[in-house]
């Protein structure tokens, strides 16, 4: 070794160059998705669960969608959990037909607490279930969704997560490159993953269990990112995470900096907490079992430690082109020629501009396109942030205030898929 950091920094270069080849095959399943024969006749009956609090600005028209969805009415109800409200939830969710449960308890605060809770209540009624369907109060729902599920219940999936588009992405530059972000997401991570046989993640809303794996395995989940967190737990019992790129749920992305630095910081901490807790867990399952599927979870895990890894790389490779003190092995043709790095940098760039023009984003994302790296960097400081406060469980309520009806909206595949 020519420096005495080579020790330490030859090995990064190689998690680094890993990491990035991983990524970029699944991106690669990610650029298409597969058309498959749906099975059409509605046959499951739903829970469709809200998580509400203090959403009274933005509910009803959450509810009201829901009412029209291209489903049999006889085979869904709708169920809000007032979630230590002190506004007009409650009584507004029951004047737009829902059932209603009120929960009050000020030690176990949070969406995670409040699911675990009424999905027992749930459970217990007279009615019975094949599935819950998870959804957020600021959500618009695209009208096949039930049929999309149904479609997936009927083909054995038992964990699904719906596509997490936005209902609001040209309102401000957050909320448009928040929206670009998650579109990216969707198509070249989950849908990616989903197409080689891989498990996905649940994302907090959109998500449909069927309702024998709660039985048997519970929900549990107190971490900040609970969606992640039951993934996670459902993996470790050999329960895939599946795709379903067509069951479309619509929310509302931040307005400002500010609240969406406060959201990114949540996830942040719970993953990092969620990371602790599975990691182990999902390493030694998935050695005892052989299974390819559960070992891949640890990389869904991984993803805010390599964030702070490449950060950390990209500084130190800075500063060694004024200050040689390590070897460099990625872009000096020692393991492959450097173009082979260029190539590959480019194509990650365009991809995403590709996703963009499949699902005809409104124009003016294009704009928001040229300020998305400033707001991709801003994770940096919050993955930190986030790191830091990881074994907090301090809950921020994201506020919800873009009231917005299904019908009127203007919303990327709204009539993709509609029949």
């Amino acid at each position: 070794m020519t420096h005495i950091l080579d020790i330490i920094m030859i090995p990064i270069q190689l998690i680094v160059a890993f990491f990035t080849l991983y990524y970029f095959i699944i991106a690669v399943f990610g650029m298409w998705h597969r058309p498959e024969k749906k099975i059409l006749k509605p046959q499951n009956r739903f829970a469709l669960v809200v998580a509400a609090h203090n959403e009274e600005a933005v509910l009803g028209d959450l509810l009201e969608n829901l009412k029209i969805l291209k489903y049999p009415k006889d085979l869904y109800d709708i169920y809000v959990v007032a979630d230590n409200c002190t506004d007009q939830t409650a009584d507004l969710a029951r004047n737009h037909g829902a059932f209603v449960f009120e929960r009050t308890n000020h030690e176990e605060v949070g969406k995670g607490y409040a699911l675990d809770w009424v999905f027992q209540k749930i459970l217990d009624l007279p009615e019975k279930y094949d599935a819950f369907c998870v959804f957020d109060a600021d959500n618009l729902v695209h009208l096949d969704f039930l049929l999309e599920m149904n479609n997936r219940l009927l083909k054995g999936q038992r964990v699904i997560q719906g596509y997490l588009s936005a209902k609001n992405p040209t309102d401000t530059w957050i909320s448009g490159t928040f929206a670009i972000a998650f579109w990216t997401i969707n198509h070249l991570w989950h849908l990616g993953k989903y197409n080689i046989g891989l498990s996905t993640a649940l994302g907090g809303t959109g998500m449909c269990i069927a309702c024998d794996v709660i039985r048997k395995y519970g929900w549990g989940c107190e971490c900040l990112t609970e969606d992640m967190e039951f993934s996670m737990k459902c993996l470790s019992h050999g329960i895939r995470t599946c795709w379903a790129h067509d069951a479309i749920v619509y929310d509302e992305k931040p307005l400002t900096f500010m609240a969406s630095w406060r959201q990114r910081k949540r996830w942040a901490q719970g993953q990092f907490d969620c990371a602790e807790r599975y990691i182990p867990r999902l390493f030694m399952v998935g050695i005892k079992k052989h299974n390819i599927m559960i070992l891949d979870g640890i990389m869904q895990l991984l993803q805010n430690y390599f964030l702070l890894l490449s950060t950390f790389y990209a500084i130190m490779t800075y500063i060694n082109m004024f200050t040689p003190c390590f070897t460099v092995i990625l872009y000096n043709n020692t393991l492959v020629p450097k173009t082979f790095w260029t190539v590959l940098g480019i194509i990650q760039y365009v991809m995403p501009l590709i996703v963009l023009m499949q699902i005809k984003v409104p124009a003016k994302i294009w704009f928001y396109w040229i300020l998305y790296p400033l707001f991709m960097y801003s994770w940096i400081p919050v993955t930190v942030l986030g790191f830091m406060d990881r074994h907090k469980k301090g809950w921020c309520h994201t506020i919800h205030t873009r009231s917005m009806k299904f019908e009127q909206a203007a919303l990327t595949r709204k009539k993709e898929i509609d029949r």
